[in-house]
């Protein structure tokens, strides 16, 4: 067990990548206030959004109505890559975490561009395969993990992606709800609340209304320990 969850904790590395942008004209911009659809099932997108500013969170609809996670977006980075699957039915939803604006390019312009700037397409199939690898990981972690490490797993990602380094070594973050982090570990509101309280007490995180304090050194050590022990 123990190498197993070495090996989630490791990341792919971010060598010899090409950035999409240099490839990529400007193109349309379109803004949307905090709690706004960019798009959802109903109204299904078929395009591919870059962040310029604001934070997006993409989920997907389980069977049962559940939304499920997928992750969250800042400035510099894609979503919506799904559009390119044709898919007759989607189930993929985006929602603005705050006020955003975006920039959007239609799969049928980017299949213009790649015939074109062949650089591009090696571009997007590496940031696939990259998030490809973290949701692989991140599966791996619902087989071998209970809720509270999946949660602190969580806790960490955001921090690295998320969050900005303080004067005492925590990290900061927004506020993320009990209710986001439910649905992108899997369980209830009422569980996250649970180990968020006993990792407040354990001394591994502030949090309020105001953002989240994270003590990420200590939650790795946590982490370390076997899984009986943690």
């Amino acid at each position: 067990m123990a190498s197993t969850t070495t090996q989630i904790a490791v990341s792919a590395p971010q060598r010899d990548l090409e950035d999409p942008l240099a490839h990529l004209p400007c193109s349309t911009i379109l803004a949307f206030k905090k709690g706004q659809t960019v798009y959802d099932q109903d109204q299904p997108s078929n395009n591919l959004y870059l962040v310029i500013a604001g934070k997006v969170k993409v989920s997907r609809l389980a069977e049962d109505g559940r939304q499920v996670v997928v992750d969250l977006y800042q400035p510099d980075e894609f979503f919506g890559e799904s559009a390119f699957l044709s898919l007759s039915r989607r189930s993929e939803v985006a929602v603005a975490l705050e006020s955003v604006k975006v920039m959007t390019w239609t799969t049928a312009d980017i299949e213009d561009i790649l015939m074109r700037r062949p650089k591009l397409a090696i571009a997007l199939m590496q940031l696939l395969v990259q998030r490809s690898m973290d949701f692989g990981q991140r599966i791996e972690s619902f087989s071998v993990d209970n809720i509270a490490r999946r949660l602190a797993r969580t806790l960490i990602r955001f921090s690295e992606r998320l969050g900005s380094m303080t004067d005492d070594g925590s990290v900061q973050m927004i506020p993320f709800t009990h209710e986001l982090l439910s649905q992108y570990v899997g369980t209830s509101r009422e569980i996250v609340t649970h180990y968020m309280n006993h990792f407040r007490r354990q001394g591994y995180l502030r949090y309020s209304r105001k953002g989240i304090m994270l003590y990420r050194d200590a939650m790795r050590d946590w982490l370390r320990q076997p899984a009986s022990a943690a």
